[in-house]
């Protein structure tokens, strides 16, 4: 009985067909994203095996690093590396011992130089090196990333996590997404960025940059706006009704109930409101009592005076600062709102401004559901991190995956009445025999 058990099987296996069975191990990578507030480091894990020569990864932890930013640490370089040890011995634990000289290791800092002479940066950079260098990991350097490279990276994380390039379908097997990619907004508190995939060559190539992902090439345009973050248009905004009030000062895009107490040094330090100082400039001492009027007509109208679009333009189609900018036939934004209001008494301000960059920044037409949209990426960190990670893996060789036969996961419910019947089979023949003896 048993022999003829054994044929049967042998029988349905060939009958049914097997498949390969990939046993290849996981990689892992880490990435540190650090700018000017804080340090985190994030882990990052794929299968041995590519899609198109590119990954298909997840994030496994992050660490925060304790303490400020990098460029903090600019009369103690040292401290600036030690701070990262508490984090890279968490990923030594994380991933396992006999891949860490395997693990490559990233760091890259956005604008965290800006403030800093290029032999503090030296300095800063050498010793965050050194411990980097300490650990078993596969380091590979750092990167000063310009502001470019974060958006285009911003916006590869966003549409992945959207499933917009690749997605797990109905078979349990990766295959291309026919959902078309979003646009991206980042606001900051110092700057805006825009994002988004084109299909024409840019008329002007410094805000173009071309991707491979998953076997498919990605032309992405992308600007920085300077000065036009929520904290800076505020800034503009106040000395804006400072410039136009006899006596008092108000601020329509604040509620009645709110005042505040502003240092005109506070409102005009920084580059970004050197253009709107008022004819007769108080002194940096003098602090201006400002007052909520609640007056939303005139709030718009002082926003539109701040992102007025009127300088000189040279290409057919200009955003802010006469920046080129190509058609956006469709936009969906997923807008990641880097800043916190200060008090509530912003929420109105901040409204009003976002949706003035879009209608007369970026000429959105919101009144079109076609074009635009907004939605919620997911839980998931949305930063630069995760796409500049996922685009390095086209340089990672794939390891080659160990291979089992096996029987395809569908064919088992078919198998398991197929041994129930020949079970049953066995048990009334031995009856049979038992019964007749």
């Amino acid at each position: 009985e048993l022999v003829r058990a054994a044929k049967i099987h042998d029988l349905i296996a060939v009958f049914l067909g097997t498949q390969e069975i990939t046993l290849g191990i996981g990689k892992y990578g880490i990435v540190l994203d650090a700018d000017p507030s804080r340090t985190v480091l994030f882990i990052y894990q794929w299968s041995a095996r590519k899609e198109n020569n590119t990954g298909v990864i997840s994030e496994h932890t992050s660490c925060a690093v304790q303490g400020p930013g990098i460029s903090r640490y600019s009369g103690s370089p040292l401290e600036a590396g030690n701070s990262l040890k508490p984090c890279l011995s968490q990923a030594m634990t994380e991933i396992p011992m006999g891949q860490h000289d395997q693990t490559p290791i990233y760091l890259g800092a956005t604008a965290i130089m800006n403030h800093t002479s290029p032999n503090v940066s030296d300095t800063l950079l050498a010793a965050v090196s050194s411990t980097l260098k300490s650990f078993p990991f596969d380091f590979k350097g750092v990167e000063i990333l310009p502001r470019q490279k974060e958006g285009v990276f911003g916006w590869v994380t966003v549409n992945y996590l959207l499933e917009n390039f690749i997605k797990y379908d109905w078979t349990e097997r990766w295959s291309w997404s026919r959902k078309r990619t979003v646009g991206v907004m980042v606001i900051r508190e110092a700057s805006t960025q825009i994002t988004f995939k084109i299909k024409e060559r840019s008329i002007d190539p410094e805000n173009e940059v071309t991707l491979q992902l998953y076997g498919q090439a990605h032309r992405i345009y992308t600007n920085h706006f300077h000065c036009y973050g929520t904290n800076q248009l505020l800034k503009r905004l106040l000395l804006k009704a400072i410039q136009v009030s006899a006596s008092n000062v108000y601020n329509p895009c604040w509620p009645l109930s709110y005042s505040c107490e502003v240092p005109f040094g506070f409102l005009h330090a920084g580059p970004c409101a050197a253009s709107s100082v008022p004819k007769k400039s108080p002194a940096s001492k003098d602090v201006f009592h400002i007052i909520g009027s609640s007056n939303s007509s005139a709030c718009r109208k002082l926003m539109r005076s701040l992102l007025n679009s009127s300088s000189f333009c040279s290409f057919p189609q200009c955003s802010p600062n006469g920046v080129f900018q190509p058609n956006i036939t469709r936009f969906q934004v997923s807008s990641l709102f880097q800043m916190k209001p200060d008090s509530l008494a912003d929420l109105c301000f901040v409204s009003t401004f976002i949706y003035h960059l879009s209608t007369r920044g970026y000429l959105f037409d919101l009144d079109s559901s076609d074009q635009v949209t907004f939605q919620k990426v997911g839980d998931t960190s949305s930063g630069w991190a995760l796409g500049y990670m996922l685009n390095l893996t086209n340089t990672i060789p794939e390891d080659k995956p160990n291979f089992l036969k096996g029987i395809e996961y569908g064919v088992w419910p078919l198998l398991f009445i197929l041994f129930v019947l020949l079970l049953t089979g066995s048990f009334a023949r031995i009856a049979y025999r038992v019964m007749t003896m």
